[in-house]
């Protein structure tokens, strides 16, 4: 089994849209998101000339001038998952990783290169997370996708899992982006149906604790002082997993649906009571946006263990 990996929005590039010379933002992204993976599948994460962290950071601020290429992003992951095809995959089946920015990539390719065609037989699974897979009220496909439903067990395979997750002390605002029947292309709002929050931790639609790993040192995403423990010491590995602490559960709120995050540290815990994850912008929270930061990273564990799952399916069934 493959997995095709399209990272977020992380260049830090000047102008709108990145160069193909990976830095260490798209290094730091691949180890983060997309490493853990490799326990399950052969790994793909091709370079394209996203829309930079630099430009979307100034579109926030309202500081934007020339806009960027929003084509081109596209265009680059096309001719990478062609040249896929074509030369690598070899009749394997393949799991379609990404977020944010990858993820809107990624379900442009699912419309237009496998959704109902025969590239749809190769896909184990579609991870979209951080963007809107839309689907009418009371049923598993239509909406983003004509012939692709919603994963609701982990031996299921030809499905999407796609959420976007906010504290559960914190929803999403009124009128926020994420977490709307809104496509996020073409920004055309579907009526009588709703996201997907498929949750990772339970599948067929309950709640369950999080098999979570994140970067030991958050850098710039953390607020001053943050430390893992109640009590500062330090992590002299990579990353951190966080066994018990975080909660999930898909919730429908009014217009929005999405994954709520629970931190579960009590007063005794000598853990954190809070994790980062919020995206703020020069000081500015944006809470519309929820803990789009970390979206993959708290629940990687429990997405690579439902890969293997879903691939042991997928090649059972092919015999």
């Amino acid at each position: 089994m493959d997995c095709f990996y399209v990272y977020p929005t992380v260049s830090l590039d000047p102008g709108g849209n990145s160069d193909l010379t990976p830095g260490r933002e798209e290094f730091t992204v691949v180890a983060g998101q997309f490493a853990r993976y490799a326990a399950r599948c052969r790994t793909f994460a091709p370079m394209y000339r996203q829309v930079t962290l630099t430009s979307l950071h100034a579109r926030m601020n309202g500081t934007a001038s020339r806009p960027p290429d929003r084509a081109m992003p596209y265009a680059d992951i096309l001719a990478a998952w062609r040249h896929y095809m074509a030369h690598d995959n070899q009749g394997r089946g393949v799991v379609l990783i990404g977020h944010s920015q990858g993820s809107v990539v990624l379900t442009q390719l699912v419309q237009e290169e496998i959704d109902g065609k025969p590239a749809q037989a190769r896909l184990v699974s579609a991870i979209l997370l951080g963007t809107n897979v839309v689907v009418p009220d009371g049923a598993d496909v239509g909406g983003t996708f004509q012939h692709i439903p919603a994963c609701h067990a982990a031996d299921q395979t030809g499905c999407v899992i796609a959420y976007v997750s906010f504290r559960d002390t914190a929803p999403p605002p009124p009128g926020g982006l994420f977490g709307r029947a809104l496509d996020p292309l073409s920004q055309k709002i579907f009526t009588n149906s709703h996201a997907l929050g498929t949750n990772p931790a339970d599948l067929a639609g309950g709640a369950g604790p999080l098999h979570s790993y994140f970067a030991a040192d958050f850098g710039a995403w953390a607020p001053a002082g943050f430390s893992w423990t109640r009590t500062p010491r330090t992590i002299d590995t990579p990353f951190v997993t966080t066994p018990g602490l975080l909660t999930a559960r898909c919730v429908s709120n009014g217009a929005h649906t999405y994954l709520a995050i629970h931190v579960n540290a009590g007063a005794d815990d000598a853990r954190t009571r809070d994790i980062p994850g919020d995206v703020i912008v020069d000081g500015r929270l944006f809470p519309d946006w929820g803990l789009h930061r970390i979206d993959m990273h708290e629940a990687v564990g429990d997405l690579v263990d439902i890969i293997g799952r879903q691939g042991a399916a997928y090649a059972a069934g092919r015999r």
